[in-house]
């Protein structure tokens, strides 16, 4: 059985690697303050929405952006994105040294989000990787300005 798996697994991986010049949808791995899980799906040649799943401070968010695509460079493989979005999460106060909470006190935060970036997708295998910035403002729970979101994502391209 474990050899049947994993020659389907081969032959899948072979397929996406024969795909992996342009991809539809991504699934990855986002590591920065907010680490987490991003689900990337292109509407367009140029137009993308993305979901990312966080944590961060023993709390959870929920973030969802659309997002323009563009070549950087002259590179077809290389591109730069810009796009907008929203988020709801929650978190513990006592977790965040005081800066975005106070001790014993949980928070529901609702906001909005940008994110400015680039990202290479590899022609040899069905991977990309990414760095973005994603700044939030908080309308709802502890409002402000939380601009510490730079992440690297790397995706498995689908």
């Amino acid at each position: 059985m474990r050899k049947l798996s994993l020659t389907i697994l081969l032959a899948v991986c072979c397929f996406f690697i024969g795909n992996a010049q342009d991809y539809r949808t991504g699934v990855g791995v986002r590591g920065g303050f907010n680490s987490g899980i991003t689900v990337k799906h292109f509407l367009s040649s140029s137009s993308a929405v993305e979901g990312i799943i966080s944590s961060r401070w023993r709390g959870f968010q929920l973030t969802g952006l659309y997002e323009i695509h563009k070549v950087a460079f002259s590179t077809e493989r290389l591109k730069w994105y810009v796009g907008f979005g929203g988020h709801v999460g929650f978190y513990d106060g006592s977790r965040t040294k005081h800066y975005w909470g106070d001790d014993g006190k949980s928070y529901t935060v609702v906001g909005v989000d940008g994110i400015i970036g680039i990202e290479y997708t590899f022609e040899e295998f069905p991977f990309n990787i990414g760095l973005d910035w994603k700044p939030a403002f908080n309308f709802i729970g502890h409002s402000g300005l939380w601009a510490d979101g730079g992440a690297i994502s790397i995706r498995y391209l689908l």
